[in-house]
């Protein structure tokens, strides 16, 4: 289980504000169907919201537990139904180039009194 620490958490918490449950685990609970789920989810999203149809407060906590045990991901918060999980990625996502500035032609207006 990946652990982490208070200043994280509280920044992922607020990255995970806006965030809807990708995974909703219903009556069956835990399957290995749902943990292939979030397994494949945790491969693309770092942060993962998961819904939880069930009332029990203590077995929603063993279901965090236990994701986060089996998947090597972190807890980063049970809020009512909700369980958010971190895990990073493994091949970070590669940002864009930068676009080369060019040279732009400048008119005989804008070059002005440059002679």
């Amino acid at each position: 289980m990946l652990s982490l620490s208070v200043s994280q958490r509280l920044e992922l918490k607020g990255r995970a504000h806006v965030l809807k449950p990708i995974v909703i685990i219903g009556n069956a609970g835990l399957t290995p169907a749902v943990l292939e789920e979030i397994e494949r989810s945790l491969k693309s999203h770092d942060l993962l919201k998961i819904r939880v149809m069930n009332d029990d407060r203590d077995a929603r906590a063993a279901m965090l537990q236990e994701i986060c045990e089996q998947l090597k991901a972190g807890p980063v918060q049970h809020i009512g139904k909700t369980l958010v999980v971190y895990r990073p990625l493994e091949v970070p996502i590669a940002k864009p180039p930068k676009r080369r500035q060019g040279k732009t032609v400048k008119s005989k207006k804008q070059l002005g009194s440059r002679t």
